[in-house]
């Protein structure tokens, strides 16, 4: 098995919900650790203790999140959020994207979509969802008689893309966080719609998305449905019939509160 193999084989793990490994038999790391001690003390002479370095005061700058958050709190209207993402130099992701992706679709919808972050696409249109897992994306939301154009908006955790389509890093959804907040704030829609781990980590504070998907919960002060990442669904087809009512209880929850 090679590494890209293992890759996939460990992704579709924590697709399923895995989030610890666990051996055939239980370790004793005390044990371990006192052979390894003993073993030590019989080949190494005894030498005088010294006493510790003092320890060395390290410089710390701003604090990216308390930035964030002041910025994002600061934008009053779409626009002015947008230009404020665009000013933020603490994420490291805007040094290796061609460019910022703000949203796509209807900013006054009633459904509002959040993924994960760009992709290659993503990245050159600069617009979210507009590969592959886009398409299959309106071709969802079309059956149920919804669209981009007139009824979901559509943003991402990341407004970057990650380098070679590499998972967020928690400090990067953390500093992200206050503006994605803020966006949600001023779209303002009736629900949410969070699409893969990422997006369950950053919203509900959870992953397992295979759990977690098609169960109602509450983000940011209104209902939110967990659902798969489309891009998931292409890799794999079988699990698009829990996609398909997963929709249908979307379309039942916009019909319940009118």
């Amino acid at each position: 098995m090679d590494w890209h193999w293992a890759r996939a084989a460990l992704d579709w793990q924590l697709e399923l919900g895995a989030d610890e490994a666990i051996g055939e038999r239980p370790v004793d790391r005390f044990a371990a650790e006192a052979e390894a001690q003993a073993a030590r003390a019989a080949d190494l002479p005894a030498t005088p203790a010294r006493a510790a370095p003092p320890p060395v005061a390290q410089e710390t700058g701003p604090d990216p999140v308390v930035i964030a958050r002041k910025a994002a709190e600061a934008a009053s209207s779409l626009d002015e959020l947008r230009h404020a993402m665009e000013a933020f130099e603490h994420c490291e992701l805007k040094r290796g994207a061609r460019q910022l992706v703000f949203s796509d679709g209807a900013a006054r919808g009633r459904v509002m979509i959040v993924g994960e972050a760009p992709g290659r696409d993503e990245d050159r249109q600069g617009k979210p969802f507009v590969g592959r897992a886009g398409q299959l994306l309106d071709r969802m939301l079309g059956a149920v008689g919804l669209s981009r154009q007139d009824s979901v908006y559509i943003t991402n955790v990341l407004p970057w893309r990650p380098p070679q389509n590499r998972d967020p890093k928690p400090d990067e959804i953390a500093m992200m966080k206050p503006f994605l907040s803020r966006h949600i704030a001023l779209v303002d829609p009736d629900l949410l719609v969070i699409m893969g781990n990422i997006s369950c980590d950053a919203l509900l504070g959870r992953r397992g998305i295979t759990r977690l998907r098609g169960n109602w919960a509450e983000a940011e002060g209104r209902p939110a449905l967990p659902m798969f990442h489309p891009a998931y669904l292409l890799r794999q087809p079988r699990m698009k019939r829990e996609a398909w009512a997963d929709m249908l209880e979307l379309s039942a929850k916009l019909k319940a509160i009118g």
